[in-house]
């Protein structure tokens, strides 16, 4: 402990911060995660503390990288909270600003999940 002359007060030494331990890149380990359960954007940056902003472009690099003949990127599409608008025709993996139908923009994120559909024979 180290006391404060200018406030009299005790201080305790400030621990060590410790990174969060990684063993892979970045996207080995979104696909990790991605192969064990369905997750939205914010869950997989929650996991591996990195921006939400950065996850989108991970995907999109994941989505055209993977073994097409053994693993498929699955996307649950975006869905309109209010009205229950569903963005089936979007190509972007990022969440929607607002619904075309009813302009709220509560919009309930897309899921993702990686699934093998084949032996890759």
């Amino acid at each position: 402990m180290v006391r404060n002359e200018r406030q009299g007060r005790i201080k305790k030494p400030k621990e060590p911060t410790i990174p969060a331990e990684r063993y892979e890149t970045i996207r080995k380990y979104i696909i990790a995660l991605l192969e064990q359960e369905t997750l939205s954007p914010r869950d997989i940056s929650q996991l591996i503390r990195i921006p939400e902003k950065d996850v989108s472009d991970h995907l999109n690099h994941i989505r055209k990288t993977l073994n097409k003949n053994v693993y498929h990127l699955v996307v649950v599409p975006a869905q309109c909270e209010k009205c229950g608008f569903v963005f089936t025709k979007r190509e972007r993996l990022s969440k929607p600003g607002k619904c075309p139908i009813c302009h709220d923009t509560l919009i309930h994120p897309p899921l993702f999940h990686i699934e093998k559909i084949g032996n890759g024979l």
